[in-house]
């Protein structure tokens, strides 16, 4: 049976969460960079966002710690690596938004309610500031001089890279673009999203179950990818079910627009109860997942799931 949390323990424990992540990231995006860059890095990570994948990475941390025999300076180190992984997932999340939006992509002039960086930036401040925010996500991942064990280092930079590359994120995109104007079925729509959304929020779960001291068995990390992956898809079905019933002042972003280019998703092809019912399958199967890891410690996790499927933008 899946744990619950209190909405008012979530809340409390979401707001400290958020608050490490953004003093990380405060700290960490943008010092340095020169001719601008760092001003642009630091528009395209600050100022807005749901932060669902670092809160995942921390969850998933929270869930493995204390399955084994962590000494403090071990745990220390591990709780380092988790936030600096929850910060290195929302780089890389950041730098896919500033290249999806721009005008070789989907050519959007607005996200989280402001304007996107390239409209703010320019076309080649834009690249340059994706592309400074993915090097630096692998470079938070692997810190010198750090108690961090290096498998654990070596552990999530293979899951980021794969997340974020031909077979996860970057993959899927291809796809996106491939597909406009196209008829694709479920299956295929699904293998897309997969991709292109899902990758990274199943790896952000995988990854905070990395950094553990190893006593998390195979059972508990194959329920874990089980939740990760079906959240991540239930994540893009209410994605697509909020782009036809919320206006773009509510979703930070302009509303409609899958539509308007012609692209699949979800209620396109399943309709708009179909959509709701698709997303609340997905819901249940990432439940069910977390109560197959047999760990002690997922009611966070759970509230996540419950956000991703209750949220309004």
């Amino acid at each position: 049976m899946t744990q619950q949390i209190s909405p008012a323990n979530f809340a409390d424990w979401t707001g400290a969460q958020l608050a490490r992540t953004e003093a990380a990231l405060g700290q960490w995006v943008g010092p340095g960079a020169p001719a601008g860059l760092g001003q642009a890095m630091r528009y395209a990570v600050q100022g807005g966002g749901k932060r669902l994948r670092p809160l995942l990475v921390l969850a998933a941390r929270e869930a493995v710690a204390g399955e084994g025999a962590e000494d403090t300076a071990l745990a220390a180190a591990l709780d380092e690596a988790a936030l600096r992984a929850a910060c290195a997932v929302e780089l890389i999340h950041a730098y896919s938004l500033v290249h999806d939006d721009m005008p070789c992509m989907d050519n959007d002039v607005l996200r989280r309610g402001k304007p996107t960086v390239h409209v703010q930036f320019g076309e080649a401040g834009a690249l340059l500031a994706g592309d400074a925010l993915q090097a630096l996500a692998f470079e938070l991942l692997t810190p010198e001089h750090s108690a961090i064990p290096e498998a654990v280092q070596a552990a999530l930079c293979r899951q980021l890279a794969r997340a974020a590359g031909a077979a996860g994120m970057a993959g899927g995109q291809a796809i996106d673009l491939a597909s406009v104007g196209q008829q694709l079925d479920e299956a295929q729509l699904q293998r897309m999203h997969q991709l292109k959304t899902g990758a990274l929020l199943q790896a952000s779960v995988m990854m905070g179950a990395a950094c553990q001291g190893g006593a998390a068995g195979a059972a508990a990390l194959a329920g874990l990818s089980r939740y990760g992956a079906a959240l991540g898809l239930a994540f893009q079905v209410v994605d697509d079910i909020l782009d036809v019933t919320q206006d773009s002042a509510t979703l930070g972003k302009t509303a409609g627009k899958d539509a308007a280019h012609a692209k699949p998703t979800y209620v396109s092809l399943l309709g708009l109860t179909g959509a709701r019912q698709c997303a609340q399958n997905l819901h249940r199967d990432a439940l069910e997942g977390l109560a197959a890891c047999g760990l002690g410690n997922t009611a966070r996790l759970a509230a996540l799931a419950d956000m991703v499927l209750l949220r309004s933008n």
